[in-house]
C-alpha cells in the first residue's frame, strides 16, 4: 500500500474518533453545568478544555452558548468538531478509490449536515439533539466501514488510527480528572462526587458497561481500574492498546511491511505494562505519572508508525 494512502486512512479514522470525543465531552459537560452546586461553571469548562488538549481560543468567556458553538464550529481549532470532520472528509476524498461508496456517502452526508446546521444557525435550537446526531453519523460510518470494506491493509490502518487516538484521549481524560476525583478529600460531598463520576463514565460511553461489572456502586478506584485495565470494553485503554497491536500485526499479515522491532517493542511494552500492573500498584504509586507515561508511549508509537509506514525512504522499503 502506498504511504500516502495509509496516511490518509489513518488520519481519517483519527479525526473521526477525535470529533466523537469532543462531542461526547461537550455534551456531558453541558449536562453537568445544569448542577450549579459545588463546582462552578468555569472550573467544569476548563477541565473539559484541558481534557481536549487545551485548544487555543477556547478559554472561558462567560457565555456557554458561544463557547459551545465555537467548540463545534470553529474551523481553525484542531479540537473542534467541524475541523475534525473537514479533515476526515478530505482524507477520505484523497483515497476515494480505497473506501467503499457507502463509507463515502455516510461521511459526506455527515459533513454536509454539519455545514448546513452552521449556515442555518440551528445549533442552539436543540444542542443535545444536534450533538447526538453527530455521534449517530460517526457510529454509522464505523459500522459501514466494518461491513462494506475488505479487511485488508487499509482497514487495519483505520483500526490503528481509531484505537491509538482513543487510548490517548482516554488517558488524557483520566489524567485531567485524577486530581479532582481520584484524590478527593474524605469531606467531599457524596452527591456531587457521584455526579462527577457518572459524567466521567459517560465521557467514555461506559456507564452501563461499568455497572454490569461493578454494579451502580461508583468508586473512583474501580472506575480507574475499568477504564485503564479492562480488556473487554472498547473504550478501556488496555483494550485499545491491544487493538492497535493487533492492527499492526494485521498490516504485516495482509502484505504490508514487517513492523520493525522498535515499534513492536514499544507497543508490546505498553501492552505488558497494562496487563501486569494491578490497580492497587497504580493507586499507591504515582497515578498521574502512570497516565502520563501512557500518553507519552502513544505519541512515541505514532512517531514510529510515521517513520516506518509513511515517511520511509525507498532504500529502507527495499531492505525489508
Amino acid at each position: 500500500m502506498l504511504s500516502r494512502v495509509a496516511d490518509s486512512l489513518y488520519w481519517m479514522s483519527r479525526y473521526l474518533e477525535r470529533a466523537e470525543n469532543t462531542v461526547r465531552q461537550l455534551d456531558v459537560t453541558l449536562s453537568l453545568m445544569l448542577d450549579t452546586g459545588e463546582v462552578d461553571l468555569k472550573a467544569r469548562w476548563q477541565r473539559m478544555i484541558a481534557a481536549l488538549g487545551k485548544p487555543v481560543g477556547m478559554d472561558w468567556n462567560g457565555s456557554i452558548e458561544s463557547m459551545s458553538k465555537s467548540l463545534v464550529y470553529d474551523s481553525l481549532s484542531p479540537a473542534s468538531v467541524i475541523y475534525c470532520l473537514n479533515g476526515a472528509r478530505e482524507n477520505a476524498r484523497q483515497v476515494r478509490e480505497e473506501i467503499s461508496t457507502e463509507m463515502w456517502q455516510r461521511l459526506n452526508r455527515l459533513y454536509h449536515q454539519m455545514h448546513s446546521l452552521h449556515t442555518q444557525s440551528q445549533f442552539t435550537a436543540n444542542t443535545s439533539d444536534q450533538l447526538a446526531s453527530v455521534i449517530d453519523g460517526i457510529y454509522l460510518f464505523k459500522g459501514t466501514t466494518d461491513t462494506s470494506m475488505i479487511h485488508g491493509q487499509g482497514w487495519q490502518f483505520i483500526r490503528l488510527g481509531r484505537y491509538l487516538e482513543r487510548a490517548y484521549s482516554t488517558a488524557t481524560l483520566l489524567e485531567v480528572y485524577q486530581p479532582d476525583l481520584f484524590e478527593a478529600p474524605s469531606s467531599e460531598s457524596a452527591g456531587h462526587l457521584y455526579l462527577e463520576l457518572v459524567g466521567l463514565l459517560r465521557c467514555c460511553t461506559s456507564f452501563e458497561a461499568y455497572c454490569q461489572v461493578y454494579t451502580a456502586d461508583l468508586s473512583p478506584d474501580r472506575i480507574l481500574e475499568f477504564l485503564l485495565l479492562n480488556r473487554d470494553f472498547p473504550h478501556a485503554i488496555h483494550y485499545c492498546v491491544d487493538g492497535a497491536h493487533q492492527a499492526i500485526e494485521g498490516i504485516q499479515q495482509t502484505g504490508g511491511r514487517r513492523p520493525p522491532e522498535e515499534l513492536k517493542a514499544g507497543i508490546g511494552k505498553l501492552s505488558a505494562m497494562l496487563r501486569y500492573t494491578s490497580i492497587s500498584e497504580i493507586i499507591t504509586g504515582d497515578t498521574a505519572g502512570f497516565l502520563h507515561t501512557i500518553r507519552e508511549q502513544c505519541l512515541r508509537i505514532h512517531e514510529l508508525i510515521y517513520r516506518y509506514y509513511v515517511h520511509y525512504s525507498i532504500q529502507s522499503a527495499l531492505a525489508v
